[in-house]
């Protein structure tokens, strides 16, 4: 039975309004809330769609999202969990590019240091947590340690997608030991392979209809879509992969200055939620139509809906392919492999750029205590981790 679409909405909504620290951040948080707290999934039904979210082109935070509300409520049930992730952050960035929001000075900028601290705790938590379910034996735990080297040395999307490949051959070779994963256990998404198809078919012909398109129409609206929906289908990891494209697809037309391009990309570090809806204050600040709230709208559908589109097509196939004993084995290494990438950004960047003395180790060791012992809210470690932060740092 399907969860009410309200339901799905109200859940991602605080999700979306508390996720602070980037998408290797969001990924705890989601796991704390849909494996620990509501148990819509298991550990290792959540790691397959981790695993596979990250070899997919876009944001990887969103997608699993995306494919969460897919499983609990079909179509519109994904939508409204996309919906609700997005749109405070969303939100907030076109509210900042008309002026209405920026937080300044010493006090804002120790809640910043807060919330990056905080992010360190989130991390460290998913990891010990799905270590000790994904990785409970030697052979996984060799695998997570060799992912962890691969990311550490080779820290781009890039290296993730090759660490996860290693961990499938890894384990198709080594892990074929009776599945772990009953097939009734294994993610239910109700989207008909004809959808599914069909969504994979609108994928491409976007990416190679919408160059064309602009290319002939004098369309202002049609060439920032091209842009922007390109930006999204050739970035894997999401994040801060995306924005050498994005610098390239707005700055250098002249859409939008230098200055507010990194102006806006620093305000997208302070709010929670993805970090592409650093699109929707592109859209709104270009300095010739489409801008405001529509041009926000438009970038912030057309950087989306290729990750979306992506997922909506290959979910119902991964699933099916689950059930193999090969394929199945490949994927207990591919969980394995996922808490290696994950260890490998708990260093670098979420450590290297949280931790920079012993102040900052207390109080993400704190939030860690509260999170993985006490088992506190999330939303409440945040929030009296960025207060901690004003009141230490903001002097």
């Amino acid at each position: 039975m399907s969860d009410p679409i309200g339901s799905i909405f109200a859940v991602f909504l605080r999700l979306g309004l508390t996720s602070f620290g980037g998408p290797i951040a969001h990924l705890g948080y989601y796991r704390t809330e849909f494996v620990e707290r509501r148990r819509w999934l298991s550990e290792a039904v959540y790691a397959d769609l981790v695993a596979l979210c990250q070899l997919l082109p876009g944001p990887a935070s969103s997608q699993v999202g995306f494919a969460v509300g897919l499983s609990r409520g079909g179509l519109a049930g994904g939508l409204a969990a996309w919906l609700g992730f997005t749109l405070p952050s969303a939100v907030a960035m076109v509210l900042f590019a008309r002026g209405a929001a920026a937080i300044t000075g010493p006090l804002g900028a120790g809640m910043f240091h807060g919330l990056q601290v905080v992010a360190v705790a989130v991390v460290a938590q998913a990891v010990w947590s799905m270590a000790r379910t994904l990785c409970p034996d030697r052979t996984r735990a060799t695998i997570a340690v060799g992912a962890t080297l691969i990311v550490i040395a080779a820290p781009t999307a890039i290296g993730q997608i090759v660490a996860i490949l290693m961990g499938a051959a890894a384990g198709a070779w080594l892990c074929r030991e009776p599945s772990a994963v009953a097939a009734a256990e294994r993610l239910s998404v109700p989207v008909p392979r004809a959808l599914a198809i069909t969504a994979l078919a609108l994928f491409a012909f976007l990416l190679i209809g919408l160059p064309i398109a602009a290319a002939v129409l004098p369309v202002p609206a049609i060439a920032v879509a091209e842009a922007f929906y390109r930006a999204g289908a050739l970035v894997f990891g999401g994040g801060h992969v995306v924005l050498p494209l994005l610098h390239a697809s707005v700055v250098e037309p002249g859409w939008v200055s230098e200055d507010a391009f990194l102006s806006g990309y620093g305000a997208a570090q302070a709010v929670p939620g993805p970090l592409f809806t650093f699109a929707a204050y592109l859209g709104a600040t270009m300095h010739a139509p489409p801008s405001g709230w529509t041009g926000a709208a438009l970038c912030l559908a057309a950087i989306f809906l290729p990750g979306l589109l992506l997922v909506l097509g290959v979910l119902p196939f991964w699933v099916s392919l689950g059930r193999a004993t090969l394929v199945s084995a490949g994927l207990r290494g591919v969980n394995a492999a996922v808490v290696g990438v994950l260890l490998g950004a708990l260093y670098d960047p979420v450590w290297t750029k949280g931790i920079g003395g012993p102040t900052d180790f207390a109080l993400a060791l704190v939030a860690f205590v509260l999170l993985a012992i006490w088992k506190a809210p999330s939303w409440l470690v945040v929030l009296a981790t960025a207060l901690g932060g004003a009141v230490v740092f903001g002097r």
